[in-house]
């Protein structure tokens, strides 16, 4: 899914550059987010400004935050919800930009384009679930500096939230292109990657939208729902049991549910399992 955005975003911004260059412009003003757009009806842009950008340099940024952080976090929730995470962060920071530009048109007023809040989004869900894994990054694309994972994320929300409160920083502060930095939509990318991971990490079984949701423990005097000769088979440990039959009882569901909630919803008995099962092939 990383791979697919990084095309998807490049073919976008060739796009852009194409028809802008026929169209004079109008092709970016026209799916840009912007509170205008907004009053009169044009929600897309909620979804396409996310894959416009403002020049090459704006481009690449996004990019390379999306290419090393998307595949961390792919890794973490599986396709679907880094894709999901990623697209909601880009809504969530352009509703709160668009929210104070509504309130403040002379501070905010300024159309938006870039996956940045998406990308930020990633980078905080990333920085919450490992915030000790350490990320080596090239300081002026020269000087190599690592730090834990979660110093980006105290970095970058303080960044955006000086960014918001200070008049001077927001009206003058631009990327490479002479765009403004729009400051709440990293900030807004950023808390729905933190509340994002927790909810998935709080309530790993029920998915985000039961965060709350707690695992009910099983009746240690529940009657088995199995025959004898299964149930007598269940309580055998997973290393007892013949290889086919171990495979299709302990690993295939294991596997099943990283592909569905991500590695880090597995338990401590379920990445045993795993071990166990890598053993047993490195032995074969």
């Amino acid at each position: 899914m990383t791979n697919i955005l990084l095309v998807a975003l490049v073919a976008c911004f060739l796009t852009q550059w194409l028809m802008d260059d026929l169209m004079g412009g109008r092709f970016t003003g026209a799916l840009a987010l912007s509170a205008d757009g907004l009053r009169h009806g044009r929600v897309y842009q909620l979804i396409t400004f996310q894959f416009l950008h403002g020049g090459l340099w704006h481009l690449l940024g996004n990019m390379m935050g999306l290419y090393f952080f998307g595949r961390a976090v792919e890794a973490i929730l599986g396709s679907r919800g880094m894709l999901a995470l990623y697209l909601i962060s880009g809504t969530v920071g352009g509703l709160l930009q668009m929210g104070l530009e509504f309130a403040f048109p002379s501070y905010f007023g300024a159309g938006v384009v870039g996956a940045s809040a998406g990308v930020f989004g990633l980078i905080a869900a990333f920085a919450v679930h490992a915030p000790d894994d350490l990320i080596t990054m090239l300081l002026f694309f020269v000087l190599p500096v690592t730090f834990p994972a979660k110093v980006i994320l105290w970095v970058e929300g303080g960044i955006a939230l000086f960014g918001i409160l200070s008049p001077f920083v927001t009206s003058t502060l631009s990327d490479s292109s002479g765009v403004l930095v729009a400051h709440a939509a990293h900030l807004g990318g950023m808390l729905t990657g933190i509340v994002w991971i927790r909810w998935r990490m709080a309530a790993p079984a029920f998915g985000f939208w039961r965060p709350f949701a707690r695992n009910r423990p099983l009746r240690r005097d529940a009657p088995s729902p199995l025959p004898r000769r299964a149930a007598r088979s269940a309580r055998r440990k997973p290393e007892e049991l013949p290889p086919a039959e171990f495979i299709s009882r302990e690993v295939d569901p294991i596997l099943e549910k990283i592909s569905a909630h991500g590695i880090h919803s597995l338990t401590e008995r379920e990445r045993q399992i795993l071990e166990a099962a890598r053993s047993r092939m490195a032995k074969r």
